[in-house]
């Protein structure tokens, strides 16, 4: 048993197990795939296309394969990063693609390490182990980085570093500790702008914490509760520096005060509208529709997401019961790995793999929803920092559009809670069958 247990908590094997079964999928789908297809569809949409402007010499702009100027479409990070994989290997050939894909394979691989320590911590290796093991094995997690090239694959793996950092950190009194994470926010932000949501939640929370640890006499109250939020702070001043200079820019190029992103807009129009569906394909959006394009062109991209903007705010308000039943569509699409209608969709879809996905990414979520109950009912100290990820992250989805990339970054969470759920369930069984 002893072998066993070792084997099954072993993080070196958990990550081998995840690179295997992502290199073999990947493997498998460019196999299965033209290689000329390969080296261009995949990059065709606006983070390519950026990438390919930045490699091009022509700045970060042109999001939709035409020159349309710059651009702050979406934040730096990854589109940078795909354009030094463009410069290296060349864009739109197939060594891009491959790199590209194995990078995004690394990412969520190593994303197994920060999500065993940080279940370790909450409850111990066994749980640890499990929510490593769920997220080497989410089909999710298996098959987007060879099908996506966004920055979800990264920013999974930086949400596992944050959270497992925001445990380890909470009673921290280095500076140097406090400055790193910040940084480390920075980056993410700087990534998929969307976890900006979380940022205050998680620093509150560590500020409460280190202030409820502290056993100190009621004079020094005051000097106490300022030294404990004065690291939160410089945390935060950290991240919102790395931003600066991705800000000044867009406020040098729009004349417009943009922190990280400009298409909220348009995400708000594309969702809620007249003609919304209850799941989106592509209607309305600039890449894909000429008239939208065009009239991105005439009007510029901050005057485009602006009248975007009001349209979609108007709809929204004037259409209360309309707008309640796309939140309520786009919240099963989400948690259902993008199926709408998952009982109808898993009797008629006739695939195993299909089936096999839709009911891993719904056991998941009730396993997720679960673990934060059990969290709450154990009173383990670390059931806030663990629910805001799938309680707050995913209302920008809600509102606006729902696709299964979208939940990947917070994906490794949810395998942590669901292992909290099922430790706890098996953990209860015995003494269920000692009380019979």
């Amino acid at each position: 048993m002893k072998p066993l247990r070792a084997a099954a908590t072993s993080i070196a094997l958990i990550l081998l197990v995840a690179l295997v079964l992502r290199v073999g999928f990947a493997w498998n789908y460019a196999n299965h795939n033209p290689r000329q297809a390969l080296s261009v569809i995949p990059f065709m949409f606006e983070c390519g296309n950026i990438a390919t402007s930045i490699a091009n010499g022509s700045g970060f702009s042109s999001p939709f394969r035409v020159d349309t100027g710059p651009t702050a479409w979406m934040a730096p990070v990854y589109p940078l990063l795909l354009s030094s994989v463009f410069r290296i290997f060349g864009t739109y050939t197939f060594a891009s693609y491959v790199v590209a894909v194995g990078l995004n394979i690394l990412f969520t691989s190593l994303a197994c390490v920060p999500i065993f320590f940080a279940g370790k911590r909450v409850a111990g290796i066994a749980v640890g182990a499990g929510a490593a093991w769920l997220w080497a094995v989410f089909p999710n997690a298996i098959q987007m980085p060879a099908e996506s090239m966004w920055d979800a694959c990264l920013a999974a793996f930086l949400i596992a570093v944050i959270l497992w950092a925001t445990l380890e950190l909470a009673g921290s009194r280095s500076l140097r500790d406090w400055s790193v994470y910040g940084l480390l926010w920075g980056i993410t932000l700087m990534t998929t702008p969307t976890l900006a949501s979380l940022l205050p939640l998680l620093l509150g929370w560590m500020v409460w914490r280190a202030y409820k640890s502290e056993n100190r006499a009621p004079e020094r109250a005051h000097a106490t509760a300022w030294s404990l939020a004065a690291r939160p702070l410089l945390a935060l001043v950290v991240a919102a520096l790395c931003c600066v200079p991705w800000t000044i820019r867009n406020y040098k190029v729009f004349h417009h005060f943009i922190p990280l992103r400009s298409t909220l807009g348009l995400q708000l129009a594309m969702g809620n509208n007249p003609d919304a569906k209850e799941y989106w394909l592509g209607e309305g959006h600039p890449i894909h529709d000429a008239r939208e394009r065009d009239r991105y062109v005439q009007l510029g991209e901050i005057a485009y997401m602006q009248e975007k903007q009001h349209a979609a705010v108007d709809y929204i308000f004037t259409h209360p019961r309309r707008e309640g039943f796309l939140i309520y569509m786009r919240f099963i699409s989400l948690w259902a790995g993008g199926a709408t209608h998952p009982v109808r969709d898993f009797i008629l879809v006739h695939s195993f793999y299909f089936r096999y996905v839709l009911l891993f990414n719904i056991i998941v979520a009730i396993g997720a929803l679960a673990g934060i109950i059990a969290l709450i009912w154990k009173r383990n100290p670390y059931a806030f920092p663990l629910a805001v990820f799938p309680l707050v992250f995913p209302w920008a989805y809600y509102l606006t559009l729902s696709l299964p990339r979208y939940r990947l970054p917070i994906d490794p969470i949810v395998m942590l809670l669901s292992a909290f759920a099922i430790a706890s369930l098996l953990r209860a069984r015995p003494a269920t069958t000692l009380q019979t």
